[in-house]
């Protein structure tokens, strides 16, 4: 595995170079904007950096993979080992206390404590982990490697994320091993992995004509109203956009009492709607708007009537302008219950996520889960109740980090 910095005015800059040396097959790991540093640091413009990871040896062109020659080959080769040495420092600061932390765990397991871990695959393709109450025996090398996938497969499930999707991690983990990894190439590959996993959404974006429609809709409880407002003020009052808020939650007056309060602080127009004759009208007369956000009815998974109802309204705006609709969840929901709301949103095929609540729990399983389950986009996460501030875009770099047990 490569992982490499690059730098350059803009992500996309960067990226580009990262691409002109490793290929199309990059995993860009992190990004952050830095500043100059030094006496005429005042008159130096920022630049951004990435870190990027290339897995694939057929995908590495030959100049790389002589960079990355494994630092087990020999003393002879020094320059070779200090590369590889800045690469994975890369990761390591991305994953802060990670590796100390597995490391030290597995450092404190007593060797007589140990049990073997086989990796299995039935029938089904359903992989799976089946510890057994006996040692294996192993030489002590392959005896440290397989207390780390202990470790780092009951690190995911004590985040709450399903067996049925830790067992496919340790599996592919196994797959890819190379006898002499150490424990941070091991975290670098589990990270990759899992950071691909997520992908990437671009969020809300300007239609090519026309206003964007954006639907929002979900169970009761999620903050669905607290999230589009959120949403609302980044495009209203940050990016100077025209944005019109309607709702047809006629169900619960508050619902529409609170958004009618956000529009007016933000000072945009508002409308409740209250039949699909008005929805129509409330398109047409904000059609010179750059987004139109909608607010729908909260309720049960349930409740199929209504459950029609908003697949019927997805339908007639999809045929008034470009549109684009978001499941909002809480993370705090069971398993259980996600699943069945999701399979109740199923004949809604073109939506993405965004997940609630994220202040209110210390595990995330839940969104890995999701994203496994549904392979829906993850546009945006919120972690409280301020308005504008409790919200962002989906970032898989710290979300994965949290999952592996990082802060």
């Amino acid at each position: 595995m490569i992982i490499k910095k690059y730098t350059g005015k803009t992500e996309a800059e960067a990226t580009e170079v990262a691409k002109k040396e490793l290929g199309n097959g990059i995993v860009i790991m992190n990004v952050k904007e830095v500043k100059p540093k030094g006496l005429f640091s005042l008159f130096k413009s920022k630049f951004t950096e990435i870190t990027v990871a290339l897995e694939e040896e057929n995908e590495r062109p030959v100049t790389a993979r002589k960079e990355t020659v494994m630092l087990n080959q020999g003393a002879d080769k020094i320059s070779t080992a200090k590369k590889e040495s800045e690469d994975t420092k890369s990761i390591e600061e991305k994953l802060e206390n990670l590796q100390n932390l597995l490391v030290s765990r597995l450092q404190n397991e007593e060797k007589d404590d140990v049990v073997g871990i086989k990796l299995q695959t039935r029938e089904n393709h359903q992989e799976h982990v089946v510890v057994t109450d006996e040692p294996e025996t192993i030489d002590e090398k392959e005896d440290e490697y397989l207390r780390f996938l202990k470790l780092l497969y009951n690190v995911m499930v004590d985040n709450e994320v399903d067996e049925r999707y830790a067992n496919q991690m340790i599996e592919g983990l196994d797959k890819t091993y190379k006898q002499g990894q150490s424990y941070d190439q091991l975290l670098a590959n589990v990270y990759q992995r899992l950071v691909l996993k997520f992908g990437k959404s671009n969020g809300i974006q300007p239609a090519k004509q026309g206003p964007r429609v954006v639907l929002f809709f979900g169970p009761t409880g999620v903050g669905k109203t607290t999230t589009i407002a959120k949403l609302a003020s980044r495009f209203s009052i940050d990016m100077k956009k025209k944005v019109a808020l309607l709702t047809t939650d006629t169900y619960r007056i508050a619902a529409a009492e609170q958004l009618r309060t956000y529009a007016n602080i933000l000072q945009v127009p508002f409308r409740v709607i209250y039949t699909e004759d008005e929805l129509v009208a409330g398109i047409k007369d904000f059609y010179d708007y750059d987004y139109i956000f909608v607010d729908t009815t909260g309720h049960s998974h349930q409740n199929e009537e209504q459950n029609r109802n908003i697949c019927k309204l997805a339908d007639t705006v999809k045929g008034l302008a470009e549109v684009q609709n978001y499941l909002v969840l809480s993370v705090t929901t069971k398993y259980r219950d996600l699943l069945r709301i999701t399979d109740s949103y199923s004949v809604i095929s073109d939506y993405e996520l965004i997940f609630t609540k994220l202040d209110e729990t210390y595990t995330l399983g839940n969104v890995l889960n999701l994203k496994l389950y549904t392979d829906k986009p993850i546009a945006y996460v919120t972690c409280g109740q301020n308005v504008p501030e409790d919200i962002e875009q989906f970032n898989p770099q710290t979300t994965v980090k949290r999952l592996l047990g990082g802060k």
